[in-house]
């Protein structure tokens, strides 16, 4: 775990718990390393970012419990980092957005921790296969061979097996109610479009307020491409999210 923090002091700045990509089985929370400083930078917050376990050698549950333990750590160490513990938000990108969907709802039912925002980042969300398969996406960096690997490692046994979790597959919740408000993003290209946009449906429709965003000819991970209009579009939209989040007041836990 790797905390940042704003080099002036101050006390009651918003708090983020960042969680890395990488299909469940790779990646370090020190990989996000320039994703989290811009955050502190663009957002005078403190950002957390999570080291969780991987699988295949760790399976779930460990991973969202890995988040969990954080999101406690967080909470309980908010003000001597000087940040406020009623206003902490969670995020993550690509299977991190996978597992921040999943921590939402741990959260949501755990009834320990209040969470102000959910910010999700061509969340990893569904374990099952559609039978009726999108005809461009998942050509690009994140193919339907990657996903079948990422979710049988994680899950243990083959993807689409009956009584997944929704805290492992965050699609397979079946009340998304009283969960924090969300921004969820995507490219048009990505493996992840349409389990990304029934959950955006689904979250909108159970109440959530919801910021969604589509980006044409968006493969997975197009963001990290700074140079292109659409990655500079995202950013915009990243930002303003958070942005708006973070001014609103605190309220009291």
């Amino acid at each position: 775990m790797l905390t940042y923090t704003p080099t002036q002091s101050a006390v009651g700045r918003p708090a983020y718990l960042h969680i890395h990509g990488g299909g469940y089985v790779v990646g370090s929370a020190e990989m996000d390393t320039p994703f989290c400083t811009e955050l502190v930078r663009e957002h005078d917050c403190v950002v957390v970012s999570v080291d969780y376990r991987l699988a295949p050698e760790t399976c779930f549950p460990g991973n969202v419990e890995d988040c969990y333990a954080a999101l406690l750590w967080l909470r309980d160490n908010a003000q001597a980092l000087g940040a406020d513990p009623n206003r902490i938000a969670i995020g993550g990108i690509s299977a991190g957005g996978g597992l921040a969907a999943g921590l939402a709802l741990l959260a949501r039912d755990r009834g320990e921790v209040t969470i102000i925002h959910q910010h999700l980042i061509s969340p990893m969300l569904d374990d099952r296969e559609p039978a009726d398969r999108h005809p461009f996406t998942g050509e690009f960096v994140w193919t339907r061979e990657s996903n079948h690997f990422g979710w049988r490692s994680l899950l243990g046994k083959p993807p689409g097996s009956p009584d997944i979790s929704p805290y492992a597959a965050a699609a397979r919740a079946d009340d998304l109610r009283n969960l924090p408000p969300t921004f969820i993003s995507i490219g048009a290209l990505d493996l992840f479009l349409e389990e990304n946009l029934e959950y955006a449906r689904r979250l909108a429709r159970a109440g959530v307020p919801v910021e969604f965003h589509l980006y044409p000819g968006g493969y997975h991970g197009f963001s990290f491409t700074a140079s292109a209009r659409v990655s500079q579009q995202h950013l915009r939209n990243h930002h303003d999210a958070l942005r708006a989040v973070f001014s609103r007041p605190a309220t009291a836990g």
